[in-house]
């Protein structure tokens, strides 16, 4: 108490003179039209420049959530847009059922975002870990995709992480087909440049020819139908000569991979429901 009064009278002529200004500032701008306008004008573009400020890094830190809900629905169009192109070459009209085949239900829209922590290109079977594990719902035999197209398949999981067989691995086997009639073989990659592999055991009746688009054929229960793998670069024949073996360049860019998503594998049950109801809109054609 003694310290308080021995400040208070050490700069009692100080403390004066502050308070002095501050009632003539108060009386100022609440007698004087002009100078509140300026006051509160002033205090508009302070709070605004902070507010601006505060927004610009809200914003920034939000980048990510945004580029991953990007991501999903960009994944989603790009399912639709195969459907579609499949299955306007497959029917003969032109926009007969086109929103019967958009409400078609999509298979693993559910997806699980994560992010590659490690990866490899350089050997003959190549694997990816990832930072998500059965806590976040991941399981073996679950496909993995990135922005581009299909990555690998789910090998292991732990809890907090999983490994992934890469596209690029000899045990790796796809089942894909040409988008435009349906045309199907086994996608494999035989080492060496990361940006190809080779579709194997096509019919010598298939057509086709450089450029088409190849996707994901559903013939599993880990990849639906019509995701995007590649596009053909070059023709050729098999081993024995019986079929046509394709070079294809792959969408995925695996140097640069780092951000993918995981399709939660559908059940058995709910696969054969599916197929049930596929057949019977067939039939109904």
């Amino acid at each position: 108490m003694r310290n308080l009064l021995n400040f208070l009278v050490k700069y009692n002529y100080w403390l004066l003179f502050v308070l002095l200004e501050i009632i003539s500032f108060t009386l100022l701008f609440q007698l004087n039209h002009y100078q509140q306008s300026a006051f509160f004008t002033s205090a508009n573009k302070m709070v605004g420049s902070v507010y601006d400020v505060e927004n610009e890094v809200t914003s920034y830190f939000y980048l990510k959530t945004a580029n991953r809900d990007l991501f999903d629905r960009n994944i989603e169009l790009e399912q639709q847009l195969n459907n579609l192109r499949s299955e306007l070459h497959r029917r003969d009209v032109d926009s007969l059922g086109i929103e019967q085949i958009m409400a078609r239900p999509l298979w693993g829209t559910v997806l699980i975002h994560a992010d590659v922590i490690s990866n490899s290109l350089d050997k003959a079977d190549n694997y990816i870990t990832l930072d998500k594990g059965f806590a976040e719902g991941v399981r073996s035999e679950m496909g993995v995709i990135d922005r581009n197209g299909i990555v690998g398949i789910v090998y292991l999981a732990t809890r907090n992480y999983s490994v992934v067989i890469s596209l690029l691995n000899s045990k790796s086997s796809v089942s894909c087909k040409i988008a435009k009639n349906g045309y199907f073989g086994s996608l494999k990659w035989e080492g060496g440049d990361s940006r190809y592999a080779y579709l194997d055991e096509l019919p010598r009746h298939a057509r086709f020819s450089l450029g088409d688009t190849i996707v994901t054929s559903g013939y599993s229960d880990v990849f639906p139908s019509g995701l995007m793998v590649g596009t053909v670069d070059h023709i050729g024949n098999s081993r024995d000569g019986l079929s046509f073996k394709l070079k294809i360049r792959l969408a995925t860019d695996f140097g640069k991979l780092s951000d993918v998503r995981i399709i939660p594998r559908m059940s058995r049950y709910q696969k054969r429901v599916l197929e049930q109801v596929a057949n019977k809109q067939n039939t109904s054609e």
